[in-house]
């Protein structure tokens, strides 16, 4: 951890290597949270470069540094296709859509927020609300990822299983009407079933799994010191990847990454970029899909405020170890301008990022040049991405599982409540 106190010293070539490192480390990531958001895996680095760049240009923060989550990606999935019938029934194209127009409506949402001041109330959230809220948003994710790291095609292997038991049906139905929002019940439900059924499992996938899991998660320990962090990510992934596509990897992998049209120039660069067409998201049923505009409403002013709550505890991280000071309505403000942009370009909605702040300090960030140097280095790779389409959904899998299993198994600050 870096020792600077107060805003560092512009230097715009540390933030350049800062946000090229960035850059590539996260992309693993981008690829995995886009799955547990509910589209397909390269749509999670086609729009993750516009989202960035507007929050770099907005930000009051150094080292703040946002885009779709664990959590957010499962927020996402839960509020807007739980059951997964919406994708199946319309098409993913028509899902992608239906996330662009929630992610504009939570834009909105925090902006209307931020020009209100709420931003200074929403950190008065009891303690208690938000461990307990953060620990059942991580339960939620390692729920959402182990399908990947146990079955061959994950999800739609455990879909198979469920459409081929009709006790655990039974079950379901069961839990579901004595329950009805209990989608995480459900999940663990059917988590129990196929546990309970070791003939059900891919030994390949989940040691697959397993690999990515440990060997991210021990990063200090296999290797050296002077490697840069997050290349345990690369490393694991570039790993996978091989194997994959040396052995013929039968199981659930990344796919082919379509071309993408059209795009800007910005000197000699040409950076793909494409936004979804106004009309068309107009026609989107979204408040027909809550039940009604307040519904709506209500949902995506929840959706930003928890957001919200995320950005600021990273926020206050560095305000008390370093003495980087932050304004909450100016980055409330700044996730709601994310959030629109990751409406444009069908996003889920965008909140800070734990992972990539920390790594943004401890490269030496010293401005958010860093966050937009990220941002065009992601739009500039997209073309290249094809490289990964052996990729193994497990170990997608285990990089999630890494960033989250350990506060879910061993909850300090939840065990600490007191009262």
């Amino acid at each position: 951890m870096t020792s600077t106190k107060g805003l560092p010293k512009f230097n715009p070539l540390q933030d350049i290597l800062s946000g090229l490192i960035i850059s590539c480390s996260s992309i693993p990531q981008l690829i995995a949270y886009a799955e547990t958001a509910g589209y397909a895996s390269y749509r999670g680095l086609s729009t993750a470069g516009p989202t960035l760049l507007l929050w770099g240009l907005t930000t009051g923060s150094p080292w703040l540094n946002s885009g779709v989550t664990a959590i957010t990606a499962l927020m996402t999935k839960s509020d807007l296709d739980a059951g997964g019938t919406y994708v199946e029934e319309h098409g993913e194209e028509e899902y992608v859509k239906l996330v662009a127009c929630y992610s504009i409506c939570v834009g909105v949402a925090s902006i209307a927020m931020a020009c209100l001041g709420v931003g200074r109330i929403v950190g008065y959230v009891p303690k208690p609300v938000k461990i307990g809220f953060k620990w059942g948003c991580s339960f939620g994710v390692v729920l959402s990822a182990l399908p990947a790291g146990l079955l061959t095609f994950g999800s739609g292997t455990l879909k198979n299983i469920v459409a081929t038991q009709p006790d655990l049906q039974d079950w379901i139905a069961s839990l579901t009407t004595t329950v009805p929002v209990a989608n995480g019940a459900s999940s663990t439900l059917k988590l129990l079933y196929i546990l309970s059924k070791p003939e059900l499992l891919d030994t390949t996938a989940i040691f697959i799994f397993l690999s990515t899991t440990v060997f991210i998660m021990n990063r200090s320990r296999v290797l050296p010191s002077w490697v840069p962090p997050a290349s345990e990510v690369l490393i694991a992934t570039a790993a996978a990847t091989f194997y994959s596509s040396q052995s013929h990897y039968a199981g659930g992998i990344v796919g082919g990454i379509p071309p993408m049209e059209g795009g800007i120039a910005i000197g000699p660069l040409s950076l793909p970029l494409e936004l979804l067409n106004p009309t068309e998201l107009m026609q989107v049923p979204l408040i027909a899909h809550f039940g009604g505009i307040l519904n709506l409403l209500l949902s995506a002013t929840l959706f930003a405020s928890l957001n919200f709550l995320s950005l600021i505890n990273i926020a206050a991280i560095f305000e008390t170890e370093n003495s980087i000071p932050y304004s909450s309505t100016r980055e409330l403000f700044a996730q709601g301008i994310s959030c629109l942009g990751a409406g444009a370009v069908g996003s889920a909605p965008v909140s800070g990022s734990l992972s990539r702040s920390l790594i943004s300090r401890m490269t030496g960030t010293t401005s958010k040049l860093s966050c937009i140097v990220t941002a065009l280095a992601w739009m500039t790779m997209m073309p290249y991405m094809s490289i990964m389409s052996s990729t193994p959904r497990a170990a997608l899998s285990g990089i999630i599982m890494s960033a989250v299993i350990k506060g879910v198994a061993f909850p300090r600050d939840l065990v600490g409540l007191r009262g």
